[in-house]
């Protein structure tokens, strides 16, 4: 199973995307940002929540718990 720092770390790469970019979006500094990256904090509900949005996947798929990114949308 993925773990969830290597997963963001991916899906962000996917993506693109900044770590500071990404930490805008989640509301948090680039430094914070960094340490889940890194495997040394884990974000807040909330975080995650802005996570999943700014990336437009699942929280499952955010975390590992899933392999569809697309899970959280309706046919």
């Amino acid at each position: 199973m993925i773990i969830f720092n290597e997963h963001l770390r991916a899906i962000r790469k996917n993506c693109n995307h900044t770590q500071k970019e990404c930490a805008i979006a989640a509301g948090v500094t680039e430094r914070n940002y960094q340490e889940w990256e890194y495997g040394k904090n884990k974000p807040s509900f909330d975080n995650l929540i802005a996570l999943a949005d700014y990336f437009d996947v699942s929280l499952d798929y955010l975390v590992g718990r899933s392999d569809n990114p697309d899970s959280h949308k309706h046919a």
